[in-house]
């Protein structure tokens, strides 16, 4: 039997545990560092007295069976980024991170986008796209996962080796979604999605970011955040075959006192 006749007979919680692995940053298919010596945008994001594990490299996380994206370190309008050109595309760039018992408490970043994505609806799972994202895994108490969640984390251990995050943050921009608007995930409610940027009027401008991480997981979840495992950054067209170019700036994660 041929590997794509194979992959057709996959059963459906198959490519759902997978692509909830692939949003939530695990270890679904680690590609390149990037790279291995660390870049100005890597180093940027490493404050000195932030308490959080500053050798940890970022990994380029792909999608078995999808396009991955294109990243590369640039020097952008006097800042160090990070570019990705996307094509009908979908792949991460994932660090771990280690914050001791202090949880992470303020979350630094920014972003740069040339165009939206036309057809992207943030609450159609079908064109679930974004030009940007921001994504934060935390741990947490597993006991109380719904049926569904804890069969799709046992089923992402048997497939990679790792569980699936006990709940995963977005930090998104929509195309017409309000500005705080939280949209669960279809797939797993696991998965929240915070919209912080919206419509055309961002477009083509360095726009800066300093998220309350606490608050934020709070008012997505109902309930404080656990240890913050990772932090991602991804880009995803594969749903709806669009085309977009955006950049990163450093990511900059501070616990509390």
């Amino acid at each position: 039997m041929g590997l794509r006749s194979y992959r057709m007979k996959r059963p459906a919680t198959y490519w759902i545990a997978l692509l909830a692995l692939a949003l939530a940053g695990c270890a679904v298919s680690p590609g390149a560092g990037v790279p291995a010596s660390p870049t100005p945008w890597e180093r940027a994001g490493r404050p000195a007295e932030a308490g959080v594990d500053a050798q940890s490299l970022w990994l380029h996380q792909t999608f078995p069976g999808k396009r991955k994206n294109q990243y590369r370190y640039v020097w952008r309008e006097g800042r160090p980024a990070m570019a990705v050109q996307s094509e009908g595309a979908i792949s991460a760039l994932r660090k771990v991170v280690h914050t001791g018992s202090a949880p992470v408490d303020q979350l630094r970043f920014s972003w740069k986008v040339a165009s939206l994505i036309e057809q992207a609806d943030l609450q159609d799972g079908a064109r679930s796209d974004s030009p940007v994202r921001i994504v934060l895994a935390f741990d947490g108490d597993r006991s109380g996962l719904s049926a569904k969640d804890a069969m799709l984390s046992e089923l992402a251990r048997s497939l990679t080796g790792e569980e699936m995050p006990y709940a995963t943050l977005m930090y998104v921009w929509s195309n017409r979604l309000p500005v705080g608007s939280v949209v669960s995930s279809r797939r797993t409610d696991r998965i929240r999605k915070m919209v912080i940027e919206s419509g055309p009027a961002g477009l083509n401008r360095w726009l800066d970011y300093q998220r309350d991480v606490r608050l934020d997981f709070e008012r997505a979840f109902g309930e404080p955040p656990g240890r913050l495992m990772a932090v991602g950054i991804m880009t995803d067209t594969d749903n709806t075959g669009g085309s977009v170019r955006a950049w990163y700036g450093p990511v900059t994660l501070e616990r509390a006192p």
